[in-house]
């Protein structure tokens, strides 16, 4: 029998209770034999992140507070799991409708290639809808998605291209644009990934603020300097 190709990374820090709805809606992969494990690895979570990934049978990663930093948690989960294809994913991101039929295409007909999901928030508020619209522009535009609309990429491209750097931050953008462009496409599925962010933080603020930390990492501004700056 074959084993199922996928497996799925997830950096955990504190992410109750949206981890708890992520899980649950990768169970069906599971049933339909795409998935072949799920590896969350968390980076010393005061609630009960680590508690409920092992209750739902995930390969838990406990690298303790010194191992914090998604770059490092990215890197040491693709480590450890065991399929020929990987998804990153956020855990306040739930895949929705059509995830499994979309990856399972894009595996099937887009080896050489990584792909991402299209980005909806939580909310229906109109700040949300338009932070997910430019999200989603950037990404086909200019080949620049974040982390949270996940990462689908075999695990030889992602060999060659030399993985996730322990970076202290844009470890997401650093990957891709070793990809390139020409080796990034978009999944016929959608992410909802949480806008708590946007409301804590501000619906003006947060984009801009990332806009600056990114215009800046692309100028050459060092990431350990850019996490000062993140908090």
């Amino acid at each position: 029998m074959t084993a199922a190709p996928l497996s799925i990374v997830i950096p955990t820090l504190n992410a109750m209770p949206r981890l708890a709805d992520c899980l649950a809606s990768l169970v069906a992969g599971l049933g339909a034999g795409l998935i072949r494990d799920v590896v969350v690895v968390d980076a010393g979570s005061t609630d009960q992140s680590a508690e409920l990934a092992l209750d739902m049978g995930c390969h838990v990663l406990q690298l303790g507070p010194e191992g914090r930093g998604r770059g490092r948690q990215l890197a040491a989960g693709a480590k450890v799991a065991k399929g020929d294809w990987l998804l990153f994913l956020h855990g306040d991101s739930i895949p929705l409708e059509g995830w499994i039929g979309a990856c399972e295409a894009h595996m099937a007909h887009r080896p050489d290639q990584a792909a991402y999901f299209r980005l909806q928030f939580d909310s229906q508020e109109r700040s949300a809808k338009r932070i997910a619209f430019w999200a989603n522009w950037r990404a086909r535009l200019l080949g620049l998605p974040y982390g949270d609309q996940g990462l689908l990429i075999s695990r030889s491209l992602y060999e060659a291209v030399g993985g996730y750097l322990e970076l202290a931050l844009m470890e997401d953008v650093a990957l891709v644009k070793k990809l390139g462009k020409s080796r990034l496409g978009p999944l016929n599925a959608g992410v909802e990934t949480s806008a708590e962010r946007y409301r804590r933080g501000g619906w003006w603020y947060v984009p801009l603020r990332n806009l600056s930390l990114l215009t800046a990492y692309l100028c050459g501004v060092s990431p350990d300097r850019l996490k000062g700056w993140y908090r």
